[in-house]
């Protein structure tokens, strides 16, 4: 049996579209009324880069723009999601708190590696109090290097996990569960890509079926 599982947050346990839209649309807006912006909120190429850390996203969505202005909108566009959070407009994906329920009382040491901001992290852990169930989340920006592979080794290192999973969407997860020794499950879920599931050792369509992947 597996000691630990390091679940990734948006498009794992957090369904990230619920409030995306939402909040990116507010942040362009934002740019717009400032004469920063004219065009549509490019919802669609966010999508695309989904899972990678923020300052990466305002420079692929905002290459021409210094900065200044990227930092803004990464602040604004945090607030904006947090907010929507706190609001109850966001929502976890069916059965995560079941599920979660479910592998803590198999003993299982669960953990969040995400590529999210703390902050941004913190207000889904409480708004859904998934601190009954987690023992510690950690975000992206905790290491100096932003790749998700050293952020599972940093809590590897730790917890001394010496056998676990990293369940996830995107091939970050995968690489990071592969790289560390670890059991990689995909979600086919949201902002998954086949290409990349393709590499996960197992795929999952529901949380419902994590229990049933992993080695007994």
């Amino acid at each position: 049996m597996l000691e630990a599982i390091i679940f990734d947050m948006d498009g794992t346990l957090f369904q990230t579209n619920s409030i995306l839209e939402l909040s990116l649309e507010d942040a362009f807006q934002r740019l717009r009324e400032q004469q920063l912006w004219n065009d549509a909120t490019p919802i669609d190429k966010y999508r695309e880069i989904m899972g990678v850390p923020l300052p990466q996203v305002w420079e692929t969505l905002l290459p021409l723009h210094s900065i200044e202005v990227r930092e803004a909108m990464d602040e604004y566009f945090l607030e904006r999601l947090i907010d929507n959070i706190n609001n109850g407009k966001g929502a976890l994906y069916p059965h995560a708190q079941e599920m979660l329920a479910e592998l803590k009382n198999m003993n299982y040491s669960i953990f969040i590696a995400s590529n999210g901001l703390s902050p941004y992290l913190k207000a889904i852990v409480e708004y859904y109090h998934l601190d009954k169930w987690i023992t510690e989340t950690f975000s992206i920006t905790q290491i100096h290097t932003l790749n998700k592979v050293d952020l599972v080794s940093t809590i590897i290192k730790k917890y001394g996990v010496s056998s676990g999973a990293v369940v996830g969407d995107r091939l970050s997860d995968i690489k990071a569960a592969k790289a560390n020794g670890l059991l990689s499950v995909g979600c086919n879920f949201d902002f998954a890509k086949q290409e990349e599931l393709s590499e996960a050792d197992r795929v999952i369509n529901d949380l419902r079926e994590l229990a049933a992947v992993l080695p007994l």
